[in-house]
């Protein structure tokens, strides 16, 4: 069976072949993947408006939710040539919402848990009453 990070590297490349950058000509793709396997892609969609720009990872997680969807396990965000990225801190926000502590991002350095590039993440325990 392929490797989890393989695949995912290859779908988030596939995916980032179809982002629409015509500001910064950077294309990035993501892929990300459950508890199951099932996996995830998607790609950044930018705005002339920069602000309503969309990350790869935030049309990523689109993907899963609209499947019914909401346990992130694995991640992988890259540009169009397979050049790892960081996701910027929205989309580390927003993987938080979605990537428990077991929750895997590809690093330069190799697999690491989303806690090690988000900290102290804001969560739905910061919003409950004392």
């Amino acid at each position: 069976m392929e490797n989890i990070w393989t695949k995912l590297t290859s779908k988030a490349i596939e995916a980032a072949q179809h982002a629409y950058a015509p500001y910064s000509n950077l294309k990035v793709g993501a892929a990300g993947a459950n508890s199951n396997g099932d996996i995830f892609v998607g790609c950044n969609i930018e705005n002339s408006s920069f602000g309503l720009t969309l990350c790869a990872e935030c049309s990523m997680i689109s993907q899963m939710v609209l499947t019914g969807s909401r346990d992130l396990a694995f991640v992988v965000c890259l540009d169009e040539y397979g050049k790892l990225l960081a996701p910027c801190g929205r989309c580390r926000q927003l993987l938080a919402e979605f990537g428990d502590e077991r929750c895997q991002v590809l690093t330069a350095d190799g697999p690491a848990p989303l806690s090690y590039l988000l900290p102290g993440a804001f969560s739905s325990a910061d919003l409950r009453k004392p």
